[in-house]
């Protein structure tokens, strides 16, 4: 709630296309991991949910069912009826402004210098807390909740303290990192051991084992089943979201691509769990900081993504400066296409003077008259004719239409040739 107050000298953006920088060329920086942890997170989904302050007003965050499904709704990843529907789906402007924030270091979080000595979550990390409101210490979770599915499931207060964020989430009990904080954590070597075996705790949970030291994922061996629960409880999307986000705050960007390739080609290509894919393409791809890294990730979803038309996390830009692009390429072929246009200019005289050449040779004929006199008969047709006539004229200077005056059937001829 504190980040609210610091929107004063900060430009919100105000429509999709302000906060995804994806297929442009410069825009957003692309911070390269430093000091503090890679750069800030976004609110999850959480924070840009309007329906916290009632969560909070409960006092008990355990007592809400699931809160990550009511901070989810605005963000449109609701379920898999949503995404399994024929209705074309629609960008969330709620997911785009979160992560944009995040991926530019959450510019309003001004709290971020008044709390840099509270120090929480490098405590809990540390075993010198426990989380609240359970009062569990970080060894306890990852030693005996390891594996108990039931417990990483219906509990909804640990996974803020598990992977900690730089703006509150739904339980009001854990704190905001802070940029000192996150140097501090990723100095403190027992810190980062316990955080990677909280990530490799829950990517089993979802059926999914870290293979090696750079990130890479493979399928668990309780996938099939674990694979099915992840499908219909969408409420897990959500804490992949945050999960997501904390690597690139504590030093672990490289881990994200991997684990976002890898769900993007179970629910895409395997269709193991296609449920997620809209919640993988508006969120966990844009938890990715390297533009060209989101690039990649979209460019293999929209190979596989069917039906192909409702994919809409394309490149519009890349198409918009693509015919920009086709614009400058025809532009060599712009004296062509002024030639053209003066020829089609001639090409309208020249109709107009062979049809009065062929109306003046045919009363010629009928009147067996000297040729130059069928200025005479143009006054049958209409009016029109006589200035047709002087046409010409005009365009011999304009256009260098020397063929109008010189034998015009040929000229009509030799000007078709040239249109052809």
């Amino acid at each position: 709630m504190g980040n609210l107050l610091g929107g004063v000298s900060f430009r919100e953006p105000t429509t999709v296309e302000d906060c995804d920088s994806t297929w442009q060329t410069d825009s957003e920086p692309e911070p390269e991991e430093p000091g503090p942890g890679g750069g800030s997170e976004g609110p999850g989904q959480e924070p840009e949910q309007p329906a916290q302050p009632p969560e909070r007003a409960g006092g008990r965050p355990r007592a809400s069912p699931a809160p990550d499904e009511d901070a989810e709704a605005a963000g449109a990843e609701q379920g898999g009826d949503s995404t399994e529907a024929t209705a074309k789906p629609k960008r969330s402007f709620y997911a785009a402004r979160d992560l944009y924030k995040y991926r530019h270091q959450y510019p309003q979080n001004f709290k971020d210098i008044r709390y840099q000595n509270d120090l929480s979550n490098l405590r809990f990390y540390k075993n010198k807390i426990p989380f609240k409101p359970d009062g569990v210490y970080i060894e306890e979770v990852l030693n005996k909740w390891k594996g108990d599915y039931e417990k990483l499931e219906h509990n909804h207060t640990y996974i803020q303290w598990l992977f900690p964020l730089r703006e509150q989430g739904l339980n009001f009990y854990a704190k905001e990192l802070t940029t000192y904080e996150i140097e501090e954590f990723k100095k403190t070597k027992e810190a980062i051991r316990r955080f990677l075996l909280a990530y490799k705790m829950m990517l089993e949970f979802f059926g999914i084992k870290l293979t090696d030291k750079t990130g890479n994922v493979a399928r668990a061996v309780n996938w099939q089943e674990r694979f099915q629960h992840l499908n219909e409880s969408q409420h897990n999307y959500l804490r992949i979201t945050r999960i997501l986000k904390s690597l690139g705050e504590l030093g672990y960007e490289s881990f994200k691509s991997p684990l976002v390739k890898f769900i993007l080609h179970e629910a895409l290509v395997e269709n193991t769990i296609p449920n997620i894919k809209q919640s993988a393409l508006e969120y966990f791809v844009y938890t990715i900081r390297d533009r060209r890294e989101r690039r990649k990730l979209l460019r293999f979803a929209q190979k596989h993504y069917t039906p192909s038309e409702n994919f809409i996390w394309g490149p519009p830009r890349k198409e918009q400066s693509e015919g920009s692009k086709a614009q400058k390429m025809s532009s060599p072929l712009a004296s062509s296409h002024n030639s053209q246009t003066s020829v089609h200019k001639k090409a309208k005289d020249f109709k107009n003077s062979s049809s009065a050449v062929h109306l003046n040779s045919k009363t010629a004929e009928e009147k067996k008259v000297a040729p130059k006199e069928p200025v005479e008969e143009t006054d049958r047709p209409s009016p029109e004719p006589s200035n047709e006539a002087a046409k010409p004229r005009n365009t011999e200077k304009d256009s260098n239409a020397e063929n109008v005056n010189s034998q015009p059937e040929k000229t009509g001829k030799s000007w078709s040739v040239r249109q052809t």
